[in-house]
C-alpha cells in the first residue's frame, strides 16, 4: 500500500491492523544477548546511516534477541541498569515489537517477548510504504503512570528523551550488524495507539523498521 493510500485511509479512520500471519506463542523467550559481538564503537558510528529499503525476510532470534538487548536490555544486573537512560529511572518507555504474526511487549529483566494483541500492526506503524513489508517495526511507547516523581510539565520531553537515546542504540547495534533501519515520527499516533490498545497514560513516541537491507535500494 502507498503513502497516499495510507494517508488517505488515516483520513477516513480507515487505516487498521492487518490479521496476523500465523499463530504467535503467547511468550517468545530470546536467547541471552551476544554483548561481545559486533564492530568498535567508533566504526559503527562511521556506518550508522538511516535506510528504507528492506528485505521481508524475518531476523534469527538471535539476532532478535541481540537488538532488543541494544535498544533497552538490562546492562548492570546488580542495579537493574539499562543500556538507555531514564530519568529518575522510571524506566516509563516500553519497547513493543510489531511482526508478522503479532504485536509483542519487550521484557528486560527476563529477556522475553510478551503477546499482546495477535494482530499485524506494521501498516498502521507509519505512512510510509515499507513498514507494510519490512520483517518488523519497534514502537516506542511512553507509560507515564510511572513518572511520578518527575514534573508533569516534563514527562513528554523526557520520554522522548529516552525514546531518542534508545532508537540510537538501534542505529548502532544495525551498523556494527550488518542490518538496515530508520527511525520515523511520520505516523498517526492517535490511530497506533487504539490499534495497540493502549491505555490513557501510554503515548506512542516513535517507530523504527528493522530488517536486513534490501538488494540495491537507496539510503
Amino acid at each position: 500500500m502507498n503513502t497516499l493510500t495510507k494517508m488517505a485511509l488515516g483520513l477516513i479512520g480507515q487505516l487498521k491492523p492487518q490479521p496476523a500471519t500465523g499463530d504467535a506463542a503467547s511468550t517468545i523467550y530470546l536467547p541471552a544477548a551476544n554483548t561481545t559481538a559486533g564492530v568498535p564503537l567508533m566504526q559503527a558510528l562511521a556506518q550508522r546511516q538511516s535506510q528504507r529499503g528492506f528485505d521481508a525476510a524475518p531476523l534469527p532470534l538471535q539476532m532478535l534477541s541481540d537488538l532488543l538487548w541494544a535498544a533497552a536490555g538490562i546492562n548492570r544486573p546488580e542495579l537493574g541498569g539499562r543500556t538507555g537512560p531514564s530519568a529518575m529511572n522510571a524506566q516509563e518507555v516500553d519497547v513493543y515489537v510489531a511482526l508478522p504474526d503479532g504485536l509483542f511487549r519487550y521484557c528486560a529483566p527476563t529477556q522475553t517477548l510478551h503477546l499482546v494483541s495477535d494482530t499485524d500492526v506494521r501498516r498502521v506503524t507509519g505512512y510510509q510504504d515499507f513498514v507494510d513489508a519490512a520483517p518488523l517495526d519497534l514502537v516506542f511507547v511512553a507509560d507515564h503512570a510511572r513518572m511520578k516523581l518527575v514534573p508533569a510539565a516534563q514527562r513528554e520531553a523526557f520520554a522522548f528523551t529516552a525514546a531518542g537515546a534508545m532508537a540510537q542504540n538501534v542505529y548502532l547495534y544495525c551498523a556494527s550488524s550488518g542490518l538496515a533501519t530508520v527511525i520515523r515520527a511520520w505516523l498517526d499516533r492517535d490511530v497506533l495507539a487504539q490499534a495497540m490498545g493502549l491505555g490513557n497514560d501510554q503515548q506512542v513516541l516513535l517507530s523504527q523498521t528493522v530488517g536486513r537491507p534490501q538488494a540495491g535500494a537507496k539510503s
